[in-house]
């Protein structure tokens, strides 16, 4: 069974909405803040001279004229006072005024002005959190202690990924992932979560109760074949508010020892060719949403080549530049791309792999929490987030040694 969320009513003469994303200019200094935001940080500069943290993002201490280097900071803080802005010359806040906003005595040492939630009144205790707007540009938000995301918040929504009662797609649903992100989606209020059922055709055991329930909804979907796609986002009928690609082909064997270039090909076919051809069917729809989010599962063998997997680890590596791009395209239509990164999962694919191993219900939760929390990069288990610490921290150290 499956149940469609019910029609927008629009005049279908009225001329569609513009949406505008928050003005993107920035300094360096800032779209460095930024690029740690994508991963859930909170951190500051801190002098390594004085010790003082600053900000706004500079270039140099404002003390003692000393380097700064970032740093993590606690998130409390105080509210002092707040505003609420009810006029604005930027088309994005003109369409979403008022608009609320505060200053904060952080914990950490600075006086901050913050984005502020509406719960919160001069004295009150804040936790801050370094989130991403529409744009992909970092800004802190001040929330209750709790620290809980509050989607009835309007304007905590602009910067997160609201999934009850939206329509998303899941590209690859007969996986042990992907059924664990059906499963995770339909428990979240999704209103309506399409299935894609890749080829081959085989029986699905437990997997079958998920996919029968109400407001799901299964399609052949192979995203390795561009008409597959196609008739599968036909098949849909209605607007479509998330994307979240789970197709992988793993498959183990070397360059020259143990290769198979059948195999490496597909692996191409589906990771890097079979995200362009989702992402040039989806991009227009998700456009013309107000959360438009496309999600993408990457494993962390993308960060460097892998002697075992060498054609997997490449056609990964290849999704993750085509992700990036993407990213950078789809930035202006305030539609977000998010990544999220896993080592080796407890499913068929990695039987012969030591622990540790991640469960496909960790990733699918992983993938709820980084909608609800607008995180833009998220490392999921104990492999991905030692390999993307190592890999940031020296790469070319890490590309040796992984291979030892």
């Amino acid at each position: 069974m499956s149940a469609r969320p019910p029609k927008e009513t629009r005049d279908p003469l009225a001329r569609k909405k513009a949406r505008h994303v928050a003005p993107g200019k920035r300094s360096r200094a800032m779209h460095a803040l930024s690029a740690r935001a994508a991963q859930g940080r909170f951190v500051l500069q801190v002098c390594t001279d004085c010790g003082t943290a600053t900000y706004p993002p500079r270039e140099a201490c404002p003390n003692c004229w000393g380097k700064l280097a970032w740093q993590d900071q606690p998130t409390g803080a105080e509210v002092l006072c707040e505003t609420e802005i009810r006029v604005s010359t930027d088309l994005y806040f003109r369409d979403h005024l008022p608009w609320r906003m505060g200053k904060v005595a952080l914990d950490a040492g600075p006086v901050a002005l913050v984005h502020l939630h509406r719960s919160l009144t001069p004295g009150d205790r804040a936790v801050i959190r370094t989130m991403l707007d529409r744009g992909g540009n970092a800004a802190l938000f001040a929330l209750p202690p709790s620290g809980e995301i509050d989607m009835t918040d309007p304007q905590l929504r602009e910067f997160v990924v609201p999934i009850v009662g939206k329509t998303v797609l899941v590209s690859d649903a007969r996986s042990a992932i992907g059924l664990a992100v059906v499963k995770a989606l339909h428990e979240a209020g999704a209103a309506l979560v399409v299935a894609g059922m890749a080829p081959p055709d085989r029986a699905l055991g437990a997997g079958a109760e998920i996919l029968s329930r109400e407001g799901v909804q299964q399609v052949p979907l192979d995203i390795a074949d561009q008409g597959s796609v196609m008739e599968a986002l036909s098949k849909i009928g209605g607007p479509l508010d998330i994307v979240i690609n789970t197709a992988r082909h793993v498959r183990a064997g070397g360059v020259s020892a143990n290769a198979n270039l059948v195999e490496q090909r597909r692996a191409f076919d589906v990771a890097a060719m079979g995200l362009s051809r989702l992402a040039q069917a989806t991009g227009p729809m998700l456009a013309g949403r107000p959360n438009g989010a496309f999600v993408d599962l990457i494993s962390s063998d993308a960060l460097a080549g892998s002697a075992s997997h060498a054609g997997f680890a490449a056609a990964e590596a290849a999704r993750l530049a085509l992700l990036q791009a993407f990213r950078a395209e789809m930035r202006d239509a305030g539609v977000r791309v998010m990544a999220v990164f896993t080592g080796p999962v407890e499913d068929e694919h990695h039987q012969r792999v030591p622990p540790p191993k991640v469960a496909p219900g960790r990733i699918a939760r992983s993938i709820v929490e980084a909608l609800t929390q607008g995180h833009e990069q998220t490392c999921v288990g104990d492999v991905a987030q030692d390999a993307m610490a190592r890999w940031l921290e020296k790469p070319a150290l890490y590309a040796r040694e992984k291979n030892l």
